[in-house]
Parts: C-alpha cells; sequence; structure tokens
C-alpha cells in the first residue's frame, strides 16, 4: 500500500492499518463474525497497541458479513482518553453495519444504553426520511440532467445509438408485455361498467355508461395501468440487470474500455420504453372498451354493440384518446430513467440490489401518479 512519508501503515489480508496525522484509517476486508474474528483477533490488538491516533475512519467497502462480535472487535479501534472518546467514520457499509458499529462502539465506550424517546425518535425518522427524499429528488434530476445531455448528442448522431439494443428491450418491455397489460384493462373496463351501471341505473341513466366507459378508459385508465405495468415489469428488471452488472463490476469494465454507460445501457432502455408505451397503450384502451362494451352488452343495461359505438363515437370526442395517447411516451420516459439510476446506484452488496429494485418501482409508481396529477390539471386549466 503507497502511503505518504509521516505515514505508518500496516496491510494484512483482513485489513489495513494506515495513519495520516492523527486518523487512523482502517479498511476491513472479507468477513467479521463470530466464526471468523478468531483467526485475526489477536493481531488486530496487537497492531492497535503499536500505533498512536486519535480518530478511527472506517472503510467497510469489502466487508462481507458482520455480526455482533465482529463488530465488537472492530469497535475496539476507538480511542478514548479522559473520559473523551474520539469520534469515528464510517464509509461503505450498509444500514444494518451502521447500526451494528454504532451499538458495538457506544457498548466498548462504556456508555448507557440510549433511553427511548418515543416522539423524539419519531421525529428524527421523519427527519433522516424527509433528507433521503430530497437527496433522491436531487440525484434523479442530476440523472435527468446527464441524460438529457447523452440523448440529444445521440439525436444529433443517429448512427451512434445502438439500435440492435433498442430492438430487443422493444420485444421485452413492449411485446412481451402485451398480453398482461390488454388482460388487465379488459377487467378494468369491465368493473367500470359494472359500477356505472348500478350507479346509473338507479338515476334512469344507463345510455350514460358508454361516456363513462370512453372516458375514464381513453383518458385516464389505460395509460395508468400500462404505466404501472411498466413500473413494476420493466422498471424493476432495469434495476435488476443494471445493479447485478455493477456488482459484477462488468460497468467499471465497460469504461475501462472507452464505452459509457449512459448510451450502452440507459440510451436503449429508455428509447425502447418511450416508443413500447404508447403502443401498449393503444392495445389497453382497445381492450378496456372491449371490457366495458361485454359488460354493458350482456350485463343490466343492455346496450347493444352498434348503440356503443355509435354513442361512443358522436359523445366521446377524440381528443379524449389523444390526451391519454400524449401522457405515455412521458410516463416511460420517468419510468426508464428511475429505473436505470437506481441500477447505477446500486453497491457491491445483494441487500443494495434489493433495496434499489424496490425503491426504483415505489418511486416509478409515486413518480407518474403525481406527474398524471399534474397533466389532469394543466388538459382541466386548458379546457382539452
Amino acid at each position: 500500500m503507497n502511503v505518504l512519508a509521516n505515514t505508518d501503515s500496516m496491510s494484512l489480508d483482513e485489513f489495513t492499518l494506515s495513519v495520516e496525522g492523527r486518523v487512523l484509517r482502517f479498511v476491513a476486508r472479507g468477513d467479521w463474525n463470530l466464526a471468523s474474528i478468531g483467526k485475526f483477533h489477536d493481531r488486530l490488538e496487537s497492531s492497535l497497541d503499536g500505533i498512536d491516533y486519535d480518530n478511527v475512519h472506517y472503510d467497510f467497502s469489502d466487508v462481507g458479513n458482520m455480526d455482533t462480535s465482529g463488530a465488537y472487535i472492530l469497535a475496539k479501534a476507538i480511542r478514548c482518553s479522559d473520559d473523551v472518546c474520539f469520534p469515528y467514520q464510517l464509509t461503505g457499509n450498509s444500514r444494518g453495519q451502521k447500526v451494528l458499529m454504532r451499538e458495538a462502539a457506544e457498548a466498548s465506550m462504556g456508555r448507557m444504553p440510549r433511553e427511548t424517546r418515543q416522539w423524539y425518535d419519531t421525529l428524527v425518522r421523519v427527519g433522516e426520511s424527509s433528507e433521503r427524499f430530497f437527496a433522491e429528488v436531487y440525484d434523479t434530476f442530476a440523472f435527468l440532467g446527464h441524460f438529457m445531455t447523452v440523448l440529444f448528442r445521440q439525436l444529433l448522431t443517429p448512427h451512434t445509438i445502438r439500435w440492435k439494443s433498442v430492438v430487443a428491450h422493444i420485444e421485452d418491455v413492449g411485446l412481451n408485455a402485451a398480453p398482461i397489460i390488454m388482460t388487465l384493462s379488459f377487467f378494468i373496463g369491465a368493473v367500470i361498467a359494472y359500477m356505472g351501471a348500478n350507479l346509473l341505473a338507479s338515476l334512469g341513466f344507463q345510455v350514460f355508461i358508454v361516456e363513462l366507459i370512453g372516458i375514464s378508459v381513453l383518458r385516464e385508465f389505460a395509460v395508468i395501468i400500462t404505466a404501472i405495468l411498466l413500473a413494476g415489469r420493466s422498471d424493476s428488471a432495469f434495476t435488476a440487470q443494471i445493479g447485478a452488472m455493477k456488482m459484477r463490476q462488468e460497468i467499471d469494465a465497460m469504461q475501462v474500455i472507452g464505452l459509457d454507460p449512459y448510451e450502452t445501457l440507459v440510451i436503449p432502455r429508455a428509447i425502447a420504453c418511450v416508443i413500447s408505451a404508447p403502443v401498449l397503450t393503444f392495445l389497453a384502451m382497445i381492450s378496456g372498451i372491449g371490457g366495458g362494451l361485454l359488460v354493458a352488452w350482456l350485463g343490466p343495461t343492455d346496450i347493444s354493440p352498434i348503440l356503443f359505438f355509435t354513442r361512443l363515437q358522436e359523445i366521446v370526442g377524440i381528443n379524449h384518446f389523444w390526451v391519454g395517447l400524449s401522457k405515455a411516451p412521458v410516463f416511460a420516459l420517468i419510468i426508464a430513467i428511475i429505473g436505470c439510476r437506481q441500477g447505477l446506484a446500486v453497491t457491491g452488496s445483494v441487500e443494495s440490489l434489493g433495496t434499489r429494485t424496490t425503491k426504483s418501482v415505489v418511486q416509478a409508481i409515486f413518480a407518474v401518479i403525481a406527474v398524471d396529477a399534474i397533466f389532469a390539471i394543466l388538459f382541466f386549466e386548458m379546457g382539452v
């Protein structure tokens, strides 16, 4: 390990100790649990006794499994003097490792267990959640800016776009998702028809079920169902695929040979989503109206298909169709950006992959519904 001339260092397979100034840099590797610490516990203690320092900077980037015993051994590096313990810092650690180290450090310092303060702890969790939320929003917008820069550059030179990858993703995102989207939209249209039939029958306005089905499916439900299914199906796949490549250091290898991960991984997926979403939304519209038509025909309203299509054509304007279809590319772009960003944010642990995959689906659905609400207000104010 290369260090400064005035820096003391000691490197073993399980850990590396180096001192810069009065700060000990403790790089841990491998598993730190009850089954493994016995092999190097004595060596670690003797190494720490021979080093003069105050603060500790832990680096857990290469740590595998860690339990309470391993955290307690690691916490022995924290120095205390005259009833004052010097601070320590953690990097590259997971949330579970952070909790273990905090408890082990407090135990090694001789501190009493913290008293539970219900309201205080609740406010702390709310504050931490708010901080994470704004950090995610900031990182997403930063990713969006980089993505738009790369996309604009590639659109100026279309031959640089990986069209084979785009076509492959269109098959996965669009063609393979069409059956499930059409099936769900069919049942959504049938449910709307049943609910509308019961409500309108009590008022004697059964014929208005055509407007209810047409406007709701064309304007909102078809595109929302498509976006939610894309978020749950394709968005999670994007995060898992890119995250697995990040864990296996394939993305690092791509950058070494001169490939841009945005051009190679993000742009093809985004283009595939933008192309597939309007087609899937159109299929969802047809299927949803078909489900509503079947219920209106065979259900209590007894509206024939001829009357249904005639009223649909005369009363339900084509603007409702274009309103629903215009939102599909925007939702698709949001879903692709969130899924790819979360995949690139995966670290080296399996826990990180699972967490990021969950976050990508939740954030994509939340963003789609929030943007849809903005669209609804905007179209209402425009009178569309």
